[in-house]
């Protein structure tokens, strides 16, 4: 495993509980409870709760908009992480406000349902009746519904890209971009032995483990499982929006990743990959400050402007 980026050493001295079905749950109690922040003077933010899928309870997003936006904008469609076991919007509220306000453009947030209690396909449909909305509701919105982007990280990249999936095969709003950030999308890494962990911080293979089998119900690694959940397991990636996909170089998922970034590029899907040398899963959250995070997040910014942007 290579040495730690020189700007993420400190992680060494940081706590790092183990994810377990005892310690996803309190973690899981502690995030429902996350309320946002003070709203940005300039940004306007409304919790709205949508329709939810075809006989499950509604959803709840949270829209950022700027209040100098134009009457209609692009919009990003944003999925949390936390590996589908915990997580909230508001744990990626700075993210959210940051997009909104360098890119002028509208960002939904959506709550989604979280495994165990709620194994897939439940959160994929949360997130996919998120989209249905926005697009129905672009008026309201004042969205452009030609021109809205998905995206997520870790569990939440994992759902974006299968999202753009579901999108493919069942019709309906079609996203223009997916924006992985070091996405979980292989249920199958859960089953290597061969992986370094020296230098791997904030999600280890046993972590990972334990969410693959709380979200599939059943061990990672067995047959049959959807590609709706595990995206990596889908054969045929062409028809598939362009992607941009961000990982570390020592993070759990850079293997799982960085193979499907030269899948989608051979099913003629673009696909541009950000690989950050010495960064670890989750790198961003506790070193938010640091020069290699503010790098990583422009290369995000610039890659969701070029494409909700085509012509500027």
């Amino acid at each position: 495993m290579p040495p730690l980026h020189p700007e993420l050493r400190r992680i060494r001295y940081l706590p790092v509980p183990p994810v377990t079905r005892g310690t996803s749950g309190v973690m899981r109690w502690f995030t429902s409870r996350m309320r946002p922040g003070r709203v940005p003077a300039d940004m306007t933010v409304r919790h709205r709760t949508v329709p939810g899928p075809a006989g499950a309870p509604p959803v709840e997003v949270w829209v950022y908009r700027p209040r100098s936006a134009p009457s209609t904008t692009p919009a990003l469609l944003w999925v949390h992480g936390g590996g589908h076991l915990i997580g909230h919007p508001a744990q990626d509220e700075r993210g959210s406000v940051g997009f909104a306000r360098e890119l002028g453009i509208t960002v939904v947030a959506v709550r989604y349902r979280l495994a165990p209690r709620h194994p897939a396909p439940a959160g994929l449909e949360d997130v996919h009746a998120a989209l249905e909305w926005m697009a129905a509701s672009a008026g309201e919105l004042g969205i452009d519904p030609g021109r809205i982007a998905v995206g997520g990280a870790s569990a939440g990249g994992g759902l974006a890209a299968a999202l753009a999936l579901l999108c493919h095969d069942r019709g309906g709003p079609r996203p223009v971009f997916q924006l992985l950030v070091y996405p979980m999308l292989d249920d199958r890494t859960a089953l290597r032995t061969d992986i370094d962990t020296a230098n791997m911080y904030l999600w280890s293979p046993s972590a990972n483990r334990y969410a693959w089998s709380a979200l599939l119900g059943r061990p990672p690694g067995s047959e049959g499982v959807s590609p709706y959940a595990a995206p990596a397991r889908r054969e045929d990636l062409s028809g598939l929006p362009p992607a941009w996909i961000g990982v570390g170089t020592n993070d759990l998922f850079h293997d799982e990743d960085v193979a499907y970034a030269r899948r989608l590029e051979e099913a003629g899907v673009p696909c541009a990959l950000s690989i950050v040398p010495g960064a670890f899963h989750g790198f961003e959250v506790p070193f938010a400050d640091t020069g290699v995070v503010r790098g990583f997040r422009r290369a995000q910014t610039d890659a969701l402007r070029a494409a909700l942007f085509p012509d500027a």
